[in-house]
């Protein structure tokens, strides 16, 4: 071995032995710490002369970003320690207090808001804002039972509201999921003081609510999407819950108050294109349940529809929700029903909810056949230029119109009935009566019209198309068709769906195998030379 060999091993192996002695005296410096801080809280527990020991691990504590390991250490110990005495009473100010006692009692309510504000901060750490958000809402619990003289439980709404604030603001996107899944969705006070506590905050700052947070309130509001259906459900508390039946926790109608007030507030801020079509998309399902009064959202939803394309779509299902529910009048809804039939919709990603729209709007035998034909020739003209994923949507519908409305049925085959309609049409030829640029469904003279559109989709170059589109020219022996089947193609499963076809008989391709294709035929046989060859010189003789 070299000695520069020697060398470089003992050079390793002493740095090596300094790199453990390192790691072994930080692990002893954070030990003392560790039971500095547990010696700290014991002397709080024997006595009160000990109390300034509060002052000491709430400076340890606020250094969370530089020694994590000790300070969340600091703000366990600390939580412990008031939790006692708040059990305790220590921290309830009593009327024949002595002047002493009174001020010990003011001192420790203000170390308590120290440490509030710690746990708070620690909301913005990626590594404690989960450690901080348990300790915050295990000293509210403990604050709602002891902070108070009388019986029931006092709910700390200020500084709940703090703690929702500061989850709003948290760059943490897995604390405010933590706390829906362990908090919110688990106790019905929990949600209910949430709605309060966001109503407050939006309202608070409503001229300096940014678009982040706007999304970020959104993403909170939606969460909480399980409406209950009676009083009876409201069982599961995080706090004691108060005795009396009639507190607003123990009725629905207030815990939809509160819900109400949160998702207009939010409203109120003027929502961008893209944050409206977020509030549109869960309008029906999550948002108007909530409602007390669906009426206050009129305004919203019927300037969403009037404002044209997508938005449009997606505030059909809220405005149809406001008519059956809360007998909202809309004079003019077809009309701008049947304006949002355009090219566009037929390629929207929306596309099958309209139809699961449109299908229940226009499926009441009381509407006149003349408006409902209007419907059907304006997609039946739509579909000469729609994807197929959208045309085999349409002609099951046409179908189950036709069933329900029996006088349209007039549209699919038109004859001439006089020998004078008959020369004309010979001589002339058919002018279609429809006026497709008529924004009134009632003056479109579509009922007078005939589906021509369709015998050209039994000519489409899909297969799948072209065999559906027969099914109107077929008879109507079938009840309805089950539009669900139809909804969800598109290109890739119409492509999948007859790659996957097993062939029974292989097409032809050629009604002749050539025996030369790329040389010219034998001189003197009957076979004739191929195309390629009869086009290009491939330097054969």
């Amino acid at each position: 071995m070299s000695a520069k060999t020697a060398t470089k091993r003992k050079r390793q192996e002493k740095g090596e032995e300094t790199k453990k002695r390192r790691k072994s005296s930080g692990a002893d410096d954070d030990e003392p710490q560790t039971t500095k801080i547990q010696q700290l809280e014991a002397e709080i527990q024997e006595s009160r002369k000990h109390y300034n020991n509060i002052a000491t691990l709430i400076e340890v504590a606020r250094k969370y970003e530089k020694d994590p390991r000790n300070a969340l250490a600091a703000s366990e110990a600390l939580c412990r320690i008031f939790i006692r005495l708040l059990a305790a009473g220590n921290l309830v100010r009593k009327r024949d207090a002595s002047d002493k006692d009174a001020a010990v009692t003011g001192w420790l309510r203000d170390r308590l808001a120290d440490y509030r504000r710690v746990l708070l901060a620690m909301f913005r750490s990626k590594k404690l804002a989960l450690n901080g958000l348990v300790l915050a809402m295990a000293l509210l619990k403990a604050e709602a039972q002891h902070m108070t003289d009388g019986v029931d439980a006092v709910f700390p709404r200020y500084f709940f509201s703090d703690i929702v604030a500061s989850l709003i603001e948290s760059p943490i996107e897995q604390l405010r999921e933590q706390f829906s899944e362990k908090f919110v969705d688990e106790y019905h006070d929990i949600r209910f003081y949430t709605f309060e506590a966001i109503k407050t905050y939006l309202n608070e700052r409503e001229h300096s609510v940014d678009e982040d947070t706007q999304n970020t309130v959104f993403d909170m509001l939606i969460s909480m999407e399980d409406v209950p259906e009676s009083n009876d459900d409201l069982e599961e508390f995080y706090i004691e819950p108060p005795q009396k039946k009639k507190h607003p926790l123990r009725l629905l109608s207030q815990h939809k108050k509160k819900a109400q007030e949160a998702w207009l507030a939010l409203m109120h801020l003027g929502l961008n294109k893209d944050q409206r079509k977020k509030v549109l998309d869960v309008m029906a399902n999550s948002i108007a349940p909530w409602f007390t009064q669906p009426e206050l959202l009129m305004d919203f939803l019927t300037d969403c529809y009037n404002s044209g394309g997508s938005i449009s779509l997606l505030a059909l299902s809220g405005v149809f929700y406001l008519i059956q529910e809360r007998n909202l009048d809309y004079p003019e809804f077809f009309a701008k029903l049947y304006s949002l039939l355009d090219a566009d919709m037929l390629h929207s990603k929306h596309r099958s909810r309209f139809f699961r729209l449109l299908d229940t709007f226009l499926g009441s035998s009381h509407l006149p056949a003349v408006m409902v034909a209007s419907f059907v020739k304006r997609l039946a003209r739509l579909a000469l230029n729609a994807p197929p994923s959208a045309i085999v949507v349409i002609v099951p519908w046409f179908y189950n119109i036709f069933k329900k409305h029996p006088l349209t049925t007039f549209m699919m085959h038109r004859v001439p009935r006089s020998k004078e309609e008959k020369d004309l049409l010979e001589s002339e030829g058919l002018e279609d009566p429809f006026l497709p640029d008529e924004k009134d469904p009632m003056e479109t003279h579509a009922i007078d019209s005939c589906l021509w559109e369709i015998v050209q989709l039994q000519s489409h170059y899909h297969p799948n198309v072209a065999t559906i589109a027969k099914i109107i020219s077929e008879q109507f022996t079938k009840q309805a068709y089950s539009l669900e089947d139809f909804l969800d193609h598109s290109y890739g499963s119409l492509l999948e769906a007859e790659m996957s076809k097993e062939v029974k008989k292989p097409p032809v391709v050629e009604y002749m195998i050539p025996k030369h294709i790329f040389t010219k035929a034998t001189p003197g046989s009957e076979e004739q030379d191929s195309l390629l060859v009869s086009l290009w010189d491939f330097g054969s003789s």
